[in-house]
């Protein structure tokens, strides 16, 4: 049972990370840095009924009727938790019983984008990219808490081995259906204080994120580029499907984050890697890698929504007009990217969003201004390298759409193009 401190508690961090800037995971941080007195577990039950907040925000408001944050947190507390109302009179929450009988009713009752807490644009593009039919099924995916999955260094260890290593330590973690080389434990758990971390063994990584880098295919003593490495996720993949061959450039704008790659890169024995920080405009040190590099990654920078089950405060701080901001912005790196690639070689440009005007619509625009680049069939790829997809995924055509509801992992977009 939460106290009356602990929903006081909450109820101002749901506040901050609504009203301020920034990620929820890191103003969670930040205020609990500011209350050390917290425990564990007080954190703990503070950081469940945040999150749970922020997922089912919208269907919460409209219980509540109206967005004060006590009572949101009171909300969910019973919708999802069944707090009674002698519970809820404890934590000084006015009309408990009208509460109890909005969030006890018929939730079907309320509109789709209420029902699924959607703001009213998301609701209708997500609509739109999907049958009627799995609209409901795809709402209710994105609600849920996403999996821990983590994905073997080869470099290293493998799978089976890594998976024993954390049954002997009390981690029950099992193998990821598609990804060959992920584990995942349904319910949340510290990894990073274990030995195998530590002795890098594993990174964390979305299943779905760990079937883009297979995609370009990386042969010993190719030259490669991460064009948007950021802190390096599949950058460390590729260095490992490289077994440490080849020469692999990790190029971002943000030093901050290639200094978290160094960092990862050096406790996972990767020393192929050659880390390079980028103007924020078009960097003219990139000229002299023109046509020169076999394979190329563009994992571009996008709206997130296909990461909505980690980051639900997405939902609420991502505005409608952003969306053709970021798709501009991935037209321009695209057609950057695309000029360092070799005739004959490839070039994959992935995002971890949901939306067309992301996805399919910058690789149509792409295509019309480069000739000398043809969509190639991610399916077979991922098949070679022995990964098969369900065959509901085939609506994507030639490029790679994963779906929570479809295939259990984060929503990722990924289109393979050879350069003729």
């Amino acid at each position: 049972m939460i106290t009356p401190a602990l929903h006081d508690a909450a109820a101002r961090l749901l506040a901050d990370i609504l009203e301020g800037p920034g990620a929820a995971d890191a103003r969670m941080d930040r205020f609990f840095r500011a209350q050390p007195r917290l425990g564990q577990r007080e954190r703990g039950v503070i950081a469940e009924a945040v999150y749970g907040s922020l997922r089912h925000h919208r269907l919460l408001c409209a219980f509540a009727q109206t967005a004060e944050p006590r009572r949101v947190i009171a909300a969910w507390l019973v919708a999802f938790e069944g707090c009674a109302q002698r519970e809820l009179e404890v934590l000084g929450v006015a009309h408990p019983e009208a509460l109890i009988a909005a969030a006890r009713g018929d939730r079907a009752s309320y509109p789709f984008a209420v029902s699924a807490s959607l703001p009213d644009w998301l609701a209708m593009r997500l609509a739109a990219e999907l049958p009627a039919g799995e609209r409901s099924a795809a709402a209710a995916a994105l609600l849920e808490p996403a999996p821990l999955d983590i994905r073997a260094n080869t470099l290293k260890t493998d799978r089976t081995a890594l998976q024993q290593a954390f049954a002997q330590a009390g981690h029950d973690l099992s193998p990821t259906p598609l990804s060959p080389w992920g584990l995942r434990r349904a319910s949340r758990a510290s990894l990073f204080r274990t030995l195998e971390f530590a002795a890098g063994h594993f990174e964390v990584q979305d299943e779905g994120s760990q079937l883009i880098a297979p995609l370009l295919e990386p042969r010993r003593g190719e030259r490669i580029v991460d064009y948007c490495a950021g802190a390096g996720g599949k950058t460390l993949h590729l260095s490992a499907l490289l077994t440490n061959r080849g020469m692999l450039y990790a190029f971002d704008t943000s030093q901050k984050r290639l200094d978290r790659l160094r960092e990862r890169a050096a406790r996972a024995g990767c020393d192929n890697i050659r880390i390079q920080t980028l103007d924020a405009d078009h960097d003219n040190r990139l000229k002299r890698l023109y046509g020169k590099i076999d394979r190329v990654l563009v994992d571009a920078p996008c709206s997130g929504t296909g990461t909505v089950r980690r980051s639900p405060d997405i939902k609420w701080r991502l505005a409608e007009d952003r969306v053709a901001v970021l798709a501009g912005q991935a037209r321009a790196i695209l057609n950057h990217a695309a000029r360092l690639v070799r005739p004959g070689g490839r070039l994959v440009y992935a995002t971890c969003s949901l939306l067309r005007e992301e996805n399919e619509d910058v690789i149509t625009d792409f295509l019309a201004e480069h000739g000398d680049y043809t969509p190639i069939d991610a399916h077979e790829i991922l098949t070679r390298r022995g990964i098969a997809l369900p065959s509901q995924a085939a609506d994507a055509g030639q490029a790679l759409r994963l779906w929570p509801h479809r295939h259990g992992t984060d929503g990722f977009f990924a289109q393979v193009l050879q350069r003729g």
